[in-house]
């Protein structure tokens, strides 16, 4: 692949148990909607990358967790979250909205929830690409 270009629109919407199925079970009569994400990274045919495009409802969460080998960036285009970053025992929160970016290390815990009133969007890119969909960071 020399270059490829794609619009988000024309990636197909997941949902995070679709992509994680085994990592997520959920009871579609008592959990609440699911985190929606576009694998840009496959559209694009990326080999060294991931990049995803995480859509959020309000009260929408990717759960703390860490990859054993990938470095994670994000970047919140809109909404505003409340990040957990850092590992196990050593955690902060903070809030953030549109225009931030922040990243997390391999073995590193990282997750967010979409905590206003609005829709949130993140855009992730991970390197290397990692199969798995997160550890639990209390046990690394």
């Amino acid at each position: 692949m020399d270059y490829e270009v794609v619009h988000e629109d024309d990636v197909p919407l997941r949902t995070l148990s679709e992509v994680y199925r085994e990592y997520i079970e959920r009871d579609e009569e008592k959990d609440p909607p699911e985190v929606a994400v576009r694998d840009i990274d496959a559209a694009l045919g990326t080999e060294r990358m991931q990049v995803k495009l995480w859509q959020f409802e309000p009260g929408d969460e990717i759960e703390y967790h860490a990859h054993l080998e990938q470095e994670e960036l994000y970047y919140i285009l809109e909404g505003e979250f409340s990040l957990k970053l850092g590992q196990s025992g050593e955690t902060e929160i903070m809030h953030a909205g549109p225009g931030t970016f922040y990243v997390a290390a391999p073995r590193i815990g990282h997750g967010h929830r979409c905590i206003g009133d609005e829709p949130g969007t993140v855009l992730a890119i991970g390197a290397p690409p990692a199969d798995d969909p997160g550890q639990d960071p209390h046990r690394l």
